[in-house]
């Protein structure tokens, strides 16, 4: 019979067992004593890829064959643990599940990366000569528990503070960037390792001004596996008051008799002011001025009121003040428009009367002509009104300019008046010097004489006139 053997002496010998088939479990421990003897090469024929990935999130690893034989593909973890043989998974972690499997590729997916997952991972290709390449995995940690510690929770205006900003158990090390509104500080870092992870402190020092009050400081870090990770701080600011005051009435300067006055006394401090209060400078506050907080109230204003106004305010910082100092202007006077004088019409009216005068004394000769000193109907200088309309003088920046305006429009007015008492002189100069040549001048008839036309003179005209001689005593008349 087949499979079995006799013995010499015909008995029937025992049948000679078989080998038995190597479990699953002796396999994997035969390729693993295998693979650790194969040389860690570039595979000629295998394709891996490193990866990067951020700690709690999902790895995958490949493993790839160029020309495919029907080999058997392996995968190890850095412990030299095969993770995969084929398609089935020895080791017993869950996190490792099977993505893809051919004769080409095999891939693998890991779930939850930790720190420990880092390191090299081995693919593996029973081929003749069997053939190894490794790849790599970058786990990264970003940073936990970014915050800024001032040195202290408020500043003073003018203080040096101090800012701290952590990054703690980052991998890799953070960069720490500082932001003071939209401007970039530089800062001092500091970095610290514990175990695979690090912690790093960034200082900036800064000079405090009132308008940083509620300004963000920012502190920013740079690290691949995180973006835009940013923590701010406010600064708190305290400085003592900043005080001015406001005129809201009267709208345009200077203040004058009779009008109201209304200061508002603004104050900006942190904290805020205790008590705002308003006094008169080396005098007392008049009794019709009214104090209502910040504000005063002066109404119908006049000189008495002119001095120097101060609003005091206070806070735990300090006490400010800001002085207004008022003065009272003459209320806006009427003055008379300036007199103006002009020769142009003087002229027409001297020759007018002349040649009145003259046509006078021709025609009637026994008249004594007093026509000729009639005032002429023009004077050539115009009458002064008795009131002017109101002169507004609210854009003078003081009463002098004022005054130095109606100084000059009263001298203007002077001037006028002398040039036109110059004028009229000479206009009843003109006059009576046209009566005097008029009537010494021409040829003087009588009605006696009427048609002696031929007399050498006034004694021939009446000798030779009707009548005779006889008459001639009569009939003459004397010119003196």
């Amino acid at each position: 019979m087949a499979g079995r053997s006799r013995s010499p002496s015909g008995a029937a010998a025992a049948p000679t067992p078989l080998p038995a088939a190597p479990s699953p479990a002796l396999l994997l421990l035969l390729a693993a004593a295998a693979a650790s003897l194969l040389p860690t090469g570039d595979g000629q024929n295998l394709v891996t890829e490193d990866v990067t990935v951020v700690e709690g999130e999902v790895a995958t690893i490949s493993c790839r064959v160029k020309n495919s034989d029907d080999s058997v593909i392996q995968l190890l973890n850095p412990n030299r643990q095969t993770i995969y043989f084929r398609d089935f998974r020895p080791l017993k972690d869950s996190r490792f599940q099977l993505v893809n499997f051919s004769s080409s590729e095999l891939r693998v997916s890991l779930t939850n990366v930790s720190i420990s997952d880092e390191g090299r991972y081995f693919c593996q290709l029973y081929t003749d000569p069997p053939q190894e390449y490794y790849m790599t995995i970058t786990v990264l940690v970003p940073p936990r528990n970014l915050r800024i510690e001032p040195q202290k929770d408020t500043a003073v205006e003018g203080e040096e503070i101090e800012l701290n900003c952590t990054s703690m158990a980052s991998r890799p090390a953070t960069r720490i960037r500082w932001f003071k509104g939209s401007k970039e500080i530089s800062g001092k870092s500091e970095v610290e390792q514990w175990s695979d992870m690090y912690t790093v402190t960034s200082q900036i020092s800064l000079t405090v001004k009132r308008e940083d009050d509620g300004v963000p400081v920012v502190c920013q870090v740079d690290h691949p596996a995180v973006k835009d990770m940013q923590t701010k701080y406010y600064l708190d600011v305290m400085y003592k008051p900043q005080v001015q005051v406001l005129q809201n009435l009267p709208a345009q300067l200077p203040a004058r008799e009779g009008d109201r006055l209304d200061l508002l006394c603004q104050v900006d401090a942190k904290p805020e002011p205790a008590d705002v209060t308003w006094l008169r400078v080396d005098d007392e506050m008049p009794q019709h001025v009214i104090v209502s907080g910040s504000n005063l109230h002066i109404n119908n204003l006049n000189k008495s009121d002119n001095g120097t106004y101060r609003c005091e305010a206070s806070n735990e910082l300090g006490r400010s003040f800001f002085d207004y100092n008022l003065y009272v202007y003459d209320p806006p006077t009427t003055l008379p428009p300036p007199t103006t004088t002009t020769t142009t019409t003087t002229t027409p009216t001297i020759i007018a009367a002349f040649a009145l005068a003259k046509k006078k004394w021709r025609t009637e000769p026994d008249m004594e002509d007093t026509t000729a000193t009639t005032e002429p109907a023009v004077h050539g200088f115009t009458q002064l009104p008795n009131s002017a309309e109101e002169l507004d003088y609210g854009d003078f920046s003081d009463s002098r300019a004022g005054e130095e305006s109606a100084i000059t429009a009263v001298d203007h007015a002077v001037i006028g008046g002398v040039v036109a008492v110059v004028v009229f002189a000479m206009l009843c100069l003109l006059i009576i010097l046209g009566r005097y040549f008029a009537r010494h001048k021409g040829t003087y008839f009588t009605h006696e004489a009427k048609g002696a036309d031929d007399a050498a003179d006034a004694d021939t005209a009446i000798i030779n006139a009707e009548g005779g001689q006889n008459n001639s005593e009569e009939k003459k008349e004397y010119f003196i």
